[in-house]
């Protein structure tokens, strides 16, 4: 399975992005896809998530509200849907598959079995 980002870029506060990943290949296995981001000099932390089956999410405290994720199944692709952004939102965003059943796993990076490239976003003030 191969999972590919897409989307980032550089924007003004305020402005919106949408991040797209593709997953190719058996992705049967999938539970959870995920969106994580890691700034400079900080650890990779999740943004938001979605259970493949049911479409449940989560998200983190601090993107609540303004980033949407969601899912197209019969694409294969997990979309993040990010409004307002702030500087503090600038970072490099990973997709994540896992193959955990636990919903709690959802937001623990080592769940996540496969990793995509990461896409740079970069939000100025």
């Amino acid at each position: 399975v191969q999972l590919q980002a897409s989307g980032g870029g550089m924007v003004q506060a305020g402005a919106s992005l949408r991040l797209s990943c593709a997953a190719s290949g058996d992705t049967s296995s999938h539970f959870f896809m995920g969106w994580f981001r890691q700034a400079p000099g900080k650890e990779r932390e999740f943004v938001a998530g979605i259970r493949v089956s049911s479409r449940s999410t989560a998200y983190s405290d601090s993107v609540k509200g303004r980033f949407t994720i969601s899912r197209e199944n019969a694409k294969n692709t997990v979309a993040l849907q990010m409004n307002i952004l702030k500087p503090e939102d600038t970072a490099v965003y990973y997709c994540a598959a896992s193959d955990r059943i636990i919903w709690s796993s959802i937001y623990n990076p080592q769940a996540y079995g496969q990793w995509g490239q990461g896409t740079l976003v970069t939000v100025s003030s």
